[in-house]
C-alpha cells in the first residue's frame, strides 16, 4: 500500500512537471509569437481623414480610405472624457500594469455562475491590444497572447499614450471612428465644448454602438448615460450638482453624416492635383480651397435649372403617342450634361465648380476633362488681335460671301460655324468641281459693310472670316499660339471655333478679358496643412501665374463689345438687372455644344452644355438659349448673397469715346484710321 502511494506521488509529480513544462513551453511559444505584435500597438497610428474646407473654413468633404476618423491628441481630450471612460471600462487603469487580476477573477466567477462568457475583465490596454494586434476570438490562446502583449506595451507606452491611442481607435457607430469624430458627428461640437451628459452618451457607445446609438435609440442612450453618471457620482468623481444637472439634460443629437461630399467634382479635382502627396487620405491633411460653398450651391442650382429647361424644351417638341420616339428622347436625356466654373476675375480663384449635373450618375468631370468645340465663343480673341494691331470698334469690314480656294494657304473651312443670332447652322457650301469653299450666313442674307463692333455683337461669321483674311491667317494663328492656345489645326476653321478645349481651359483664356488684358491661371487650392499642423503650401506666398496679353485700354475695346453682346446681341438672355455683364455665346456644329463665357466687373462664369456622346443637344439649342440664362440665374442669386459686389465696369485710362450716327464707339491712342471709302460718316478726320 505504501509502495502504491509512493508510485502515485511520483506520477502526480511527473504529471505536474509535465504540465508545468507544457504551460511554460506554451508561454514561451506565445511570447515568441507575439514579438511582432508589440510594435503594431506601440507604433500604432490610425488612418486619419483628409478634411477639405472652403475659403471660409466650412467643411466641403471628408475623404478617407476605410475608416472615417478625426484625430485628437491627449491634450485635446478633456479630463472628464478620461474620467468617464475609466468609470465605464477600467476604474483602476492608472494603478495596474496592464492586466487587472482582480477584474479577471471577478469576471471568471460571473461567467461560471452564468454559464457563459458575458464578462471580460479586460483593461483598456488589453482592449487596445485586442483591437489593433489580435483577433476578436474568445479563446485561451488569444487571451494569453493578449496578456503577454499588454504587459510589454505598458513598458513602452505611458498611460496617456495608451488612452490617446484607444480613444482615437475605437468605433462609435454611424461610421465614426475616434472620440473627436463622434463628438462632431452626434453633437456637432468640438471635444472641449461637450457637456457631461454628452460625454457619458459617447462613452456608452463602444460596448454596443448600434444599440446605444442616440440617433436611432435616444431613450436607450440617455438611460445608459444616466447609469454611467450614477457610477461616477458613487465613485466621487462628480459632485451632486454636476450629477443632478447632467441627469436632467437631454442633448440635441444631429442626424447627419460628416462623410457627405458637398462638391464631389471639386473634391475629385483636388485629389487629382494633389495625387503626388503620399498619405493624403490617411494621415490627417487639411486642404483649404478657394471654393465658397455659397457660390457652389448657387452655381450647381443654376446648372441644374438650365439642364431642366433644356429637357422641358425637348419634351415640348416630342411627337405625341410615339413610344419609340419617347425611348429615343429618354436616351438623349441620359447623355445630356453640363459644367460650370466660377472664378474671381482678378485673382483666378475658383469659387465654384461643377463638372456635371448628377455625380451619382456620372463622376466624369466635364469642367476639367471634357474637350469640346468652342464655337463662336472664340471670336473675341480674333477681334482683340485686330484691336491690338490698330483697328478700332468703328473699323468697317464687309459681311459678304467669299470663295476660298483649297490651295489658298489651306484656308479650308469646316462646317463648324454658327450665326448665333439665329438657331441653326450656317450653310457652308463646297463646290465639288472647283473645290472652292463658300461660307454663308444662316439667313442667306449679307449685311454689307459693318463695323467690327456690330460684327462681334451679332457674331457674324462672314464678317469675321473676312477680317481674318484681311489681317492674314498666319498672323492670327501665330498670335493665338502666343495667347497660349495649342494643338489648333492650321486652317480657317479655327476662327469659327472648330478646335476643342475644356471649360477650365476656357476659363483661363477668357480671363484675359475679365481681367483687363491679363490672363491668369485658375486656382483651386488655397493652402495645405500637414499632419503636424504645419502649413506646407499657401497660395498667397506663391506668385500667381499671370501673363500680360494686352494693355487694359486695348482689352476694354473687346470688353465693351461683349457688354453689348449681352445688352442687345446673341447673349441677351444673360442680361441681369442691377449688374453689368459681358460675355459671348458659342455653339458648335449641329448644336453639339452650347457655351457662354461671361463676366461681371469681379466674377467670371463659364457654362457649357452638351451630350457625352457628342451628338446634337436639340434643334435651336444654342449657347444663347441654353447657357446664357444660367449666367443670369447665377448672378441674380449671387447678388442676394453678395449685394456688395462691384456692378459697373471701369473704363481704363487711354480709352476715348465718340458717338457716330447714334452708336458709341471706343478707341485708344494706337487705333488707326479705317479705310477712307468706309468712313464717310466719320467726322473731322477722327482717327480710330
Amino acid at each position: 500500500m505504501r509502495f502504491i502511494k509512493k508510485i502515485n506521488k511520483k506520477v502526480i509529480f511527473a504529471l505536474l512537471a509535465l504540465g508545468a513544462i507544457f504551460i511554460g513551453g506554451f508561454i514561451i511559444v506565445s511570447i515568441y509569437d507575439t514579438q511582432s505584435s508589440v510594435p503594431k500597438v506601440v507604433n500604432y497610428k490610425p488612418n486619419i481623414t483628409l478634411k477639405i474646407l472652403d475659403r471660409k473654413d466650412r467643411l466641403i468633404a471628408n475623404v478617407f480610405d476605410e475608416q472615417f476618423r478625426y484625430y485628437a491628441t491627449f491634450d485635446e481630450i478633456p479630463p472628464k472624457v478620461i474620467e468617464t471612460l475609466l468609470a465605464v471600462e477600467d476604474t483602476m487603469f492608472f494603478e495596474h500594469n496592464g492586466v487587472n487580476l482582480d477584474a479577471i477573477i471577478r469576471a471568471m466567477v460571473k461567467n461560471i455562475k452564468s454559464g457563459g462568457l458575458n464578462e471580460g475583465g479586460s483593461t483598456i490596454t488589453q482592449q487596445l491590444v485586442k483591437n489593433v494586434a489580435l483577433t476578436m476570438n474568445r479563446t485561451l490562446d488569444r487571451k494569453l497572447k493578449e496578456a503577454i502583449i499588454t504587459l510589454q506595451v505598458e513598458r513602452f507606452l505611458n498611460k496617456e499614450e495608451i488612452l490617446e491611442k484607444y480613444l482615437n481607435h475605437i468605433f462609435f457607430g454611424n461610421g465614426y471612428y475616434g472620440i473627436k469624430t463622434a463628438a462632431y458627428g452626434y453633437f456637432d461640437k468640438d471635444l472641449s465644448n461637450l457637456t457631461l451628459k454628452e460625454i457619458a452618451m459617447l462613452m456608452a457607445l463602444p460596448k454596443a454602438p448600434s444599440y446605444y446609438n442616440p440617433v436611432k435609440n435616444l431613450d436607450v442612450s440617455l438611460t445608459r448615460a444616466n447609469t454611467i453618471l450614477e457610477r461616477m457620482f458613487n465613485l466621487g468623481w462628480i459632485d451632486k450638482d454636476e450629477y443632478e444637472n447632467a441627469i436632467k439634460e437631454i442633448p440635441k443629437v444631429y442626424n447627419k453624416t460628416l462623410t457627405q461630399n458637398l462638391a464631389p467634382y471639386v473634391v475629385d479635382e483636388v485629389l487629382r492635383q494633389l495625387s503626388h502627396i503620399k498619405g493624403l487620405k490617411t494621415e490627417g491633411y487639411v486642404v483649404k480651397l478657394n471654393i465658397d460653398l455659397d457660390y457652389q450651391k448657387v452655381a450647381q442650382d443654376a446648372l441644374l435649372k438650365g439642364y431642366n429647361n433644356i429637357i422641358v424644351r425637348l419634351e415640348s417638341k416630342q411627337p405625341k403617342n410615339s413610344q419609340n420616339t419617347e425611348q429615343q428622347e429618354k436616351n438623349k436625356v441620359d447623355t445630356l450634361n453640363g459644367a460650370i466654373i466660377v472664378t474671381q476675375s482678378y485673382s483666378g480663384n475658383i469659387l465654384a465648380l461643377a463638372g456635371g449635373i448628377d455625380y451619382t450618375k456620372s463622376n466624369f468631370n466635364r469642367a476639367t476633362q471634357a474637350k469640346r468645340q468652342f464655337g463662336s465663343t472664340f471670336k473675341p480673341f480674333i477681334y482683340q488681335i485686330a484691336f491690338d494691331m490698330g483697328y478700332s470698334q468703328a473699323t468697317t469690314i464687309s459681311d459678304i460671301a467669299r470663295s476660298f480656294e483649297q490651295q489658298e494657304a489651306d484656308l479650308s473651312i469646316s462646317q463648324d460655324g454658327i450665326n448665333e443670332e439665329n438657331s441653326k447652322n450656317d450653310e457652308n457650301i463646297e463646290d465639288e468641281e472647283t473645290k472652292a469653299y463658300r461660307p454663308k450666313n444662316y439667313t442667306g442674307n449679307y449685311n454689307g459693310i459693318v463695323s467690327l463692333k456690330e460684327a462681334l455683337r451679332r457674331s457674324l461669321n462672314l464678317a469675321t472670316i473676312n477680317l481674318v483674311d484681311l489681317i492674314g491667317f498666319r498672323n492670327i494663328y501665330n498670335q493665338m499660339e502666343k495667347y497660349g492656345f495649342n494643338n489648333m489645326p492650321q486652317d480657317m476653321s479655327i476662327i469659327l471655333g472648330s478646335f476643342v478645349l475644356s471649360p477650365m481651359e476656357a476659363t483661363k483664356y477668357y480671363s484675359m478679358f475679365a481681367n483687363y488684358g491679363n490672363r491668369i491661371e485658375p486656382r483651386l487650392i488655397r493652402s495645405i496643412i500637414n499632419p503636424e499642423g504645419k502649413e506646407i503650401f499657401n497660395q498667397d506666398l506663391v506668385e500667381p501665374k499671370i501673363e500680360s496679353i494686352t494693355e487694359p485700354s486695348q482689352a476694354y475695346l473687346t470688353i465693351n463689345i461683349l457688354q453689348d453682346v449681352v445688352n442687345r446681341g446673341t447673349g441677351y438672355m444673360a442680361k441681369t438687372p442691377g449688374i453689368e455683364i459681358a460675355g459671348k455665346t458659342g455653339t458648335s456644329n449641329n448644336n453639339n455644344d452650347a457655351w457662354f463665357s461671361g463676366f461681371s466687373p469681379t466674377l467670371q462664369v463659364v457654362v457649357w452644355y452638351g451630350r457625352d456622346d457628342n451628338t446634337p443637344i436639340g434643334s435651336s439649342e444654342t449657347g444663347g438659349i441654353v447657357s446664357a440664362p444660367v449666367v443670369k440665374d447665377f448672378f441674380t442669386n449671387i447678388l442676394k448673397i453678395e449685394p456688395g459686389l462691384k456692378r459697373v465696369f471701369d473704363t481704363p485710362n487711354g480709352v476715348s469715346k465718340r458717338v457716330i450716327n447714334g452708336e458709341e464707339f471706343y478707341y485708344t491712342n494706337i487705333s488707326k484710321l479705317p479705310n477712307k471709302s468706309n468712313i464717310d460718316n466719320i467726322n473731322d478726320g477722327l482717327i480710330f
